[in-house]
């Protein structure tokens, strides 16, 4: 059969997922799923909401049932439900109950079979039992780390002959991909659901489903450790603190120009303050795109210049973050060199040679160790660990996505309360 269009509406809010719904039914989609969240925070609602609107569409219930297959397969096709997922972690006793409540109320079974290693073994299983189709579920943490549906599916479809669903970040890019691998089912959500244009995203994607081909995206793609740079530079340190938890950029330290864009992974320097022997013998140990860090206790005298500017230029550094005083600063923004620092000080110290390359630092009471990404811009400067920058970088172009999805409907008219229903979903 020719593969199938799935779109994941993962909000919390429903004006907010028929409004998407919309846009991905008159882009072509051919199924309409009330995701998880959606069914969490409003309920079965939700389903009835999208059977009645949308009556030729196929709607699919990600209940995500672990438990009381009966009764919430019932629930699910008496809202509306043409499909309903039970997780392939279930037991078999629940996943059997789930398939009897299907046929007894006309509804179609999917396992998920999201986090199980021998996820051949129960797709048979659930074959034999008379499931539906069975799915390749990356879910959107092990997606920050740049995973991706493809290598499982092509296991899966020598395993089944059933219909295999895949989710986990697709996009215009990569749905052909997908469908040669051997899925029945593509679900896309974010590709879809965060684009400025759901229409236009959701017949991009249709297009390549189809043609067997890849329509290009600037967004929706998960990077791998050799994009980090462009990425970090596409994304915001507001869109990386976000992903981080609401991390704080470093304190007190300041571009010393507007407009500066900086990435890079660190080379640390601890310095005494004004000492500026070490800085600039890290420069000859810094490799092209990579940043400076210097502890210097957030005082002065000015331990950077001019003319340990011209030097990193030569080496192309990155840029340079300074917990301490620099100087020269209208020469520093003339050759528009990235530069953040505490302190601007006419006053320079003397090279003396106190302090080490390369070992862990603290600026602004943060700990930052050699390689970890330095980003900045006009915000601010913040360090992301080594070892999360692939998952950070990821996690911030999601943000990125939804805020730009979030521009367009507060420009259509409405507020960020009105679209995030603020004043609905507060603690109590």
């Amino acid at each position: 059969m020719a593969a199938k269009l799935q779109v994941a509406l993962d909000f919390i809010n429903m004006h907010r997922a028929m409004k998407a719904a919309k846009e991905a039914a008159e882009g072509g989609a051919d199924i309409l799923e009330a995701g998880t969240p959606l069914i969490k925070a409003e309920g079965l609602d939700s389903v009835r909401r999208l059977r009645a609107e949308f009556p030729k569409h196929t709607i699919v219930a990600d209940l995500k049932t672990m438990d009381a297959g009966r009764i919430e397969m019932e629930a699910a096709a008496k809202a509306g439900a043409h499909v309903a997922i039970v997780m392939g972690a279930a037991s078999m006793s629940t996943i059997a109950e789930c398939i009897e409540a299907g046929r007894n109320y006309g509804i179609e079974v999917g396992v998920d079979l999201l986090g199980i290693e021998d996820f051949e073994a129960v797709a048979r299983k659930a074959e034999e039992m008379g499931v539906h189709h069975v799915g390749i579920h990356i879910p959107i943490d092990d997606q920050m780390l740049g995973l991706d549906p493809l290598e499982k599916i092509r296991r899966l479809r020598k395993a089944v002959s059933i219909p295999i669903a895949a989710a986990g970040g697709i996009h215009s890019e990569s749905a052909a991909d997908v469908v040669a691998a051997g899925a029945d089912i593509i679900i896309v959500g974010g590709a879809i659901t965060k684009a400025v244009d759901g229409r236009k995203a959701t017949s991009d994607i249709k297009e390549a489903i189809a043609r067997g081909v890849r329509i290009r995206t600037d967004l929706f793609k998960r990077i791998g450790p050799e994009e980090l740079r462009g990425t970090f530079l596409k994304v915001s340190t507001p869109n990386i603190s976000d992903a981080m938890h609401r991390h704080p950029c470093l304190d007190m330290l300041r571009p010393i120009f507007d407009g500066t864009r900086m990435a890079g992974p660190a080379v640390t320097v601890r310095a005494f303050p004004g000492d500026w022997a070490k800085p600039v013998e890290a420069i000859e140990v810094a490799g092209e795109g990579d940043v400076l860090v210097i502890e210097a206790k957030g005082r002065g005298p000015a331990l950077w210049g001019e003319l340990a500017t011209e030097s990193a230029l030569n080496r192309k550094i990155a840029g340079i973050v300074i917990d301490g005083a620099i100087r020269d600063v209208p020469e520093i923004r003339a050759h528009r060199f990235p530069a953040y620092a505490r302190i601007i000080s006419s006053e320079a110290g003397e090279p003396k040679g106190f302090g080490e390359i390369n070992v862990p630092v603290t600026c602004s009471g943060q700990r930052i160790v050699p390689g970890d990404w330095i980003v900045g811009d006009d915000n601010g400067v913040i360090v992301v660990p080594k070892a999360k920058a692939v998952e950070i970088a990821n996690r911030a172009m999601g943000v990125l996505e939804l805020e730009n999805r979030l521009r367009g409907e507060i420009r259509a008219a409405s507020t960020l309360s009105e679209v995030m229903e603020l004043l609905r979903r507060e603690k109590k």
